[in-house]
């Protein structure tokens, strides 16, 4: 037993009485309790977020710090050279190979530094980070010949633009854990206008592939690095768990380059992306799940996503999506503090019949749209497949989503939901809504098949399906019909 007083003092605290000898007792047994407790918020407030308080933040996300590495490379360590011209793939491949043999140690670290560092498509390796300096641009090459071919998703069964094989992603990964992708915020670019002219031309014979792809792995984190034109997809997660992207810059030209959606998480559990700049040619966040019965066979739907504190712009598409791919199902969806401008379209969910799967629980609350076409989207005649194999009796079905916080200005159409006979919407929900219009004509909310309610006074006045309460919750007047169809595709 190990002595806490000098044996001195041992004779006199025994001629002392019971209690005070209990009493002390007592003292060193809260002083050793309140220490570890100490120590527990010290470490939990040194360990949490950037600013040190969101251990303090009950009911946030909790998300891992970057984790320090065993090793620490230099891309020129392995014969890197960052004049744009020279191909690095070897580089790359060697670097990645010596990270591979560290896993028990913790991983290693590859810094790309200052330079442009042109290469084909690599892959990553567990445990591994891969930390863009500042001035640090990863250049994909645009000559094709050098970019590899892979299977079709196995929830899509179809390249998505052609049958067959498609090209696989500049940076890649497959089953995977513990991957950083980080820096001062380096870049990796794709360089996609030589894809999107041949995409035009319709002179590829397989579908173009992603920037950045990582597949069936899990504690993934992608923070302070700027993606940019992508030859498709720019970041898609696929099957993963537990994603946490933050502070990145995805860009793309807002027109001319086809279907470079900046963040497609796809079948994808426990993800957060936040504090994030996107402005491409497509949506910026799609949230999908696979393809008419390829998704409904694979099964995996997309669950526990939170987005927050994103400002985005499509030209051509909407700022944040939901399908058209949802057939494996998409639920527990959080869209807060987001700010989108200049758009075609704010908030969409799409989907169609031959779909199946659902997309239910999605909550949208302070969104903010400035100088949108469609401020809100919920279409379900999205009749884009695969082939002819959808069943046609496939029917999704779309219930309890909620809008609060809906504010904005010069805007067409606040609200267009579009049910049908067949996919009929349940559980719309609308309160806080106050959109300045663009377009003076009546009927801008609009709505067909669609039940719901709208708490409280909104503006633009909301359509006829939906039931009317005040704040207080109490019903004021019930809807006569949830049919009523009020859509018009000329405003």
């Amino acid at each position: 037993m190990v002595e806490i007083f000098p044996s001195g003092w041992r004779l006199q605290f025994q001629q002392h009485p019971r209690w005070l000898m209990g009493l002390l007792t007592t003292h060193r047994t809260l002083v050793l309790v309140f220490s570890i407790v100490g120590f527990a918020l010290v470490f939990g407030w040194q360990t949490s977020s950037v600013d040190g308080l969101a251990f303090f933040r009950w009911g946030t996300v909790a998300r891992p710090s970057p984790r320090l590495r065993a090793a620490l490379y230099n891309l020129t360590d392995f014969g890197g050279v960052g004049d744009g011209k020279t191909l690095n793939t070897e580089a790359f491949e060697r670097a990645v190979e010596a990270i591979s043999k560290l896993g028990a140690r913790g991983g290693g670290q590859l810094n790309v530094p200052s330079g442009l560092w042109l290469t084909a498509p690599f892959n990553l390796t567990s445990h591994m980070t891969l930390f863009l300096a500042e001035g640090a641009v990863i250049l994909g090459i645009e000559d094709e010949s050098y970019w590899p071919l892979m299977p079709p998703l196995p929830s899509y069964g179809y390249g998505r633009e052609h049958r067959g094989p498609r090209y696989g992603s500049l940076i890649h990964g497959e089953n995977l854990k513990d991957i950083v992708i980080t820096g001062h915020n380096g870049t990796i670019n794709g360089q996609g206008q030589a894809w999107w002219t041949k995409y035009k031309k319709k002179v590829l014979n397989y579908t173009r592939g992603p920037l950045v792809q990582l597949m069936w792995s899990k504690d993934i984190i992608i923070s302070n690095i700027t993606l940019r034109d992508s030859p498709f997809w720019t970041l898609h997660p696929y099957d993963c768990k537990n994603v946490t992207i933050s502070n990145v810059t995805i860009l793309a030209p807002v027109s001319g380059a086809p279907n470079t959606d900046g963040i497609d998480p796809d079948s994808c559990e426990d993800v957060l992306i936040e504090n994030s700049y996107i402005c491409v040619g497509d949506d910026a966040v799609a949230i999908k799940s696979g393809w008419d019965q390829y998704g409904i066979a694979y099964g995996r739907p997309s669950t526990n996503i939170t987005l927050r504190n994103l400002t985005v712009r499509s030209v051509v598409s909407a700022g944040i999506s939901i399908g058209s791919e949802m057939s494996g199902g998409v639920s527990n969806v959080t869209v807060e503090d987001l700010i989108v401008w200049e758009s075609r379209r704010g908030i969409r969910i799409k989907t169609a019949v031959g779909r199946g799967g659902y997309v239910r629980d999605i909550f949208y609350h302070n969104v903010t749209l400035n100088n949108v076409r469609v401020g809100i989207v919920i279409k379900t005649d999205y009749n884009e497949h695969p082939d002819d194999g959808f069943d046609p009796k496939a029917v999704p079905i779309i219930e309890n989503i909620t809008f609060s916080g809906i504010h904005g200005q010069g805007v067409r159409v606040p609200v267009r939901i579009h049910g049908s006979e067949e996919i009929f919407i349940k559980g719309v929900s609308f309160e806080d809504m106050s959109v300045g219009l663009s377009y003076k004509k009546k009927h801008v909310f609009q709505c067909s098949f669609v039940e719901g309610r709208v708490i409280g006074s909104i503006f633009p006045a909301p359509c006829e399906n939906l039931d009317l309460y005040n704040e207080q919750g109490k019903l004021v007047k019930r809807s006569m019909s949830q049919n009523v169809t009020d859509i018009d595709y000329n405003i």
